[in-house]
């Protein structure tokens, strides 16, 4: 429903309410009572449009769904085919291919809109829905840029709306239980942060195909572009290894990193990174010939991000992708598993350490036996149905209101997604700046790669690089034709 700021007036279940009332002047059976347990009256229910309905996002429709407290009035995809299942799921929704067009169409008949698209389309379609006082659900990450990610953090305080991003996690209690673990001193003051994935699971290090191909008659190819650069259709991009090109995602850390990080994030209470480093993985396409492919993403990074705590020494938080991981803890037995195997977290303190996998599950002190014995309170509110209860944490807030009680219980509202998702995409930007070359005065034929083995010193208020320039033009991206923010 609208927001409480919004210039739509009282919410359609109080305007109702008050008219029943004047009208009757006698007692009003309630609407819940007429249909049966469990029903949930039209005026209250939420009225969603989604934009990217296959894929992840049609499992978005359908958790979304699940809450049974909403209507959906509209879904819209670039790729008929793939919005197929979500279109028979909800026969009456109003299908459309532009976004634009279903927004300005169908602004007064809905309360809230999902944006499940690839990455770079993230920022333009959230806004857009923001700016008509809509409360948004947007997937991780929540931004391609540095840059969006501001501007959406921003905008969701300025519009009053209600915020959620697609880190299901973040509703679990795993990392609840970890934010009362250390709060309550068991691992002491951290130290390190080691949080790692197996992903990528598609190629990256690759070169850009050379041959193009003729787009799926069910595809709109240039609405799937976007604000990305105009280029020709190829094979093997849609619909999943978008994910390793820089012009629409964000590589293995934009898809994994808001679930993994996200529970030291909220452990520690991090802010924005004061520097970022890197090392890549290479891939070599001859004897001593080191490939050069800067419109894919590396095939395997190791980030290292420093935070700056006001009287507390800096915390030193790595990122490892690829298969790449950190050393097993002394604590963890031979044959425990740390983490989930592929991915996970060791939170390392001056009394301790501890660990969990992805989406801050199965949380564990180390040694592990330790687990068993922690007996502190629980002082922080649990999301019925744990990381299962993501889409109605939204909903539930979506429907009281901004500035209710349950939209102080979001999991991931822009506030929190927000400086996540910028420090995530810190680490991008020292990728992308290793990448970055210049002929050398020489010889021209050759390269120098200035942004390699130094430090990209962050000045996170103002959003730029301070000792190495060329990483700034990363920070914003340009976009195609009208598309803006």
């Amino acid at each position: 429903m609208k927001s409480e700021g919004s210039n739509s007036g009282s919410s359609r279940r109080k305007f109702l309410k008050g008219s029943a009332l004047a009208a009757a002047g006698f007692y009003i059976v309630p609407r819940h009572v007429l249909g049966g347990p469990g029903f949930t009256a039209p005026s209250d229910k939420l009225r969603v449009a989604s934009i990217g309905v296959g894929g992840m996002g049609g499992s978005d429709v359908r958790g979304i769904t699940r809450t049974e407290k909403v209507d959906f009035i509209a879904l819209c995809d670039v790729d008929d085919t793939r919005a197929k299942a979500s279109r028979e799921l909800h026969p009456n929704a109003k299908y459309y291919r532009d976004y634009r067009e279903m927004l300005e169409k169908e602004e007064k008949n809905i309360d809230a809109v999902s944006v499940s698209t690839p990455d770079h389309m993230h920022a333009v379609a959230a806004m857009a829905a923001m700016k008509m006082g809509k409360h948004v659900y947007v997937q991780k990450p929540l931004a391609h840029d540095i840059y969006e990610a501001r501007m959406l953090t921003e905008a969701a305080e300025k519009y009053k709306v209600v915020t959620q991003m697609g880190n299901q996690g973040s509703s679990g209690d795993g990392v609840r239980q970890m934010v009362e673990w250390y709060d309550a001193g068991l691992i002491g003051e951290a130290t390190k942060v080691y949080s790692w994935t197996d992903r990528p699971v598609w190629p990256q290090g690759i070169q850009w195909p050379s041959e193009p191909v003729t787009p799926p008659a069910d595809l709109d190819w240039d609405l799937w572009l976007g604000t990305a650069p105009q280029k020709d259709y190829v094979g093997n991009l849609v619909p999943f290894n978008w994910r390793g090109w820089w012009d629409y995602g964000t590589g293995a850390l934009g898809d994994m990193a808001c679930h993994i990080m996200e529970p030291p994030f909220r452990v520690l209470g991090l802010g924005y990174p004061k520097s970022a480093e890197c090392s890549v993985g290479s891939v070599y396409v001859g004897e001593f010939k080191r490939g050069y492919f800067p419109e894919s993403c590396p095939p395997s990074s190791h980030i290292t991000l420093r935070f700056d705590r006001p009287g507390k020494d800096d915390l030193e938080f790595h990122w490892m992708d690829g298969g790449i991981q950190p050393n097993r803890p002394e604590e963890l037995a031979p044959n425990e598993q740390m983490g989930d195997g592929g991915n996970g977290v060791i939170i390392e303190g001056t009394k301790g350490k501890m660990m969990c996998s992805t989406y801050g599950k199965n949380p564990q002190l180390l040694p592990t036996s330790k687990t068993k014995d922690a007996n502190v309170p629980q002082t922080l509110y649990r999301v019925p149905g744990g990381d299962g209860g993501h889409y109605n944490n939204w909903v539930e807030a979506c429907i009281a209101g901004h500035g209710s009680e349950e939209f102080k219980n979001l999991s991931s509202p822009f506030s929190i997604a927000g400086p996540l998702t910028e420090s995530v995409l810190m680490g991008n930007l020292a990728i992308r700046s290793y990448d970055y070359r210049t002929p050398k005065a020489d010889n021209p034929a050759q390269f120098d790669y200035p942004g390699r083995g130094i430090k990209l010193v962050w000045d996170g208020p103002k959003m730029e690089v301070s000792n190495f320039e060329p990483a700034n033009q990363f920070v914003k991206r340009k976009y195609r034709g009208d598309y803006s923010l």
